[in-house]
């Protein structure tokens, strides 16, 4: 009896082309919609942010503000049509986007020249709370923003080595107003952090290699990280903000750029090294898919509300797939 193949993976539904540079960086904006599409914004390595129009499939708008330095990270922030940029050059900048603008209304000297990216948490209308990478190796700086006011520096504890922060994620559970933050560092660890006491809740070893990225579902108090290892680490949080490790998923070659879990909790997606973007069912971690797309490392992978995925390379091109989106 012939065993039935599995179907081939699909191709993208379209490719965006015209960065002329690596792709960086990627970040649906949920609210703005033009004809039902959401817009997508991709940071480059020639510092440039392109601001795409899925419908046209061309970029409507270029950000030129980190004066031809690699742009790292990109977040628009809730409810607002402002837009952060991060960049090489050691600057944060804040764009306004309102009615057709795109101007460089503010922006933040950083101190850390690594490549650990920043994480925004709204607290009200009009102020939010940013981590940046800290003047120290190991530190992590929490700004209260607009103001730029210091509400801490968090640096780990003096036995503790875990090196260079390499990715932040700030959040807070839904019945309590106190911030954390989660970070993932150059040691192979994720320390989660109690913001307003400035100590380590808790610390796991998750990885070999330099933690590379993270996401987290506060929902189900569960996270995923990769590394420049071959691992996939999926870890929990319990009710006495305890991390632990629950299980570990070896990739067939190295190196995960960025992890990203959709926006429904069905399924999350890697960026490789190895040109691949993998797809798993985020509740079993069963592998659903290998897309070989692009001909050069993806850099970054990023989700829209409406399920849609983005995928951004060194091969200067994104990729635009719709996937599982019935489960």
């Amino acid at each position: 009896m012939a065993v039935p193949l599995s179907p081939p993976p699909p191709d993208p539904q379209f490719v965006l082309r015209g960065t002329q540079s690596a792709v960086n960086a990627l970040h649906f904006c949920g609210g703005a919609e033009v004809h039902g599409c959401p817009l997508l914004f991709s940071g480059s390595q020639n510092g440039l942010v392109h601001i795409w129009s899925l419908q046209t499939r061309r970029a409507v708008a270029t950000l030129d503000g980190h004066r031809g330095q690699s742009v790292t990270w990109l977040q628009m922030l809730p409810q607002s049509p402002q837009l952060l940029s991060q960049g090489r050059d050691l600057r944060l900048c804040l764009w306004d986007l309102a009615e057709g603008r795109n101007a460089v209304v503010d922006s933040i000297c950083l101190e850390s020249v690594g490549f650990c990216r920043s994480s925004v948490l709204a607290v009200g209308q009009a102020r939010w709370t940013l981590a940046v990478p800290g003047k120290g190796i190991d530190e992590v700086q929490i700004l209260e923003m607009p103001s730029k006011t210091s509400v801490c520096t968090l640096k780990p504890e003096a036995d503790a080595k875990p090196g260079m922060p390499m990715c932040l994620g700030l959040w807070q559970a839904e019945s309590s107003s106190r911030p954390f933050l989660l970070a993932g560092y150059e040691d192979g660890s994720i320390a989660l952090w109690d913001v307003w006491e400035r100590k380590v809740c808790s610390r796991i070893s998750c990885h070999e290699e330099p933690v590379m990225g993270f996401d987290f579902d506060s929902q189900k108090a569960r996270g995923v990280s990769g590394s420049a290892g071959k691992a996939l680490t999926v870890w929990s949080l319990d009710g006495q903000q305890a991390l632990q490790v629950c299980s570990t998923h070896q990739l067939t070659n190295p190196g995960i750029s960025e992890v990203t879990i959709r926006p429904d909790h069905k399924i999350l997606t890697t960026a490789g090294w190895d040109h691949r973007i993998r797809v798993f069912q985020w509740r079993t971690m069963k592998p659903l898919a290998v897309l070989a797309f692009h001909s050069a490392s993806v850099h970054c992978v990023a989700f829209a509300t409406n399920g849609l995925l983005a995928a951004g390379s060194k091969d200067q091109r994104i990729s635009i797939w719709s996937l599982y989106q019935r489960m």
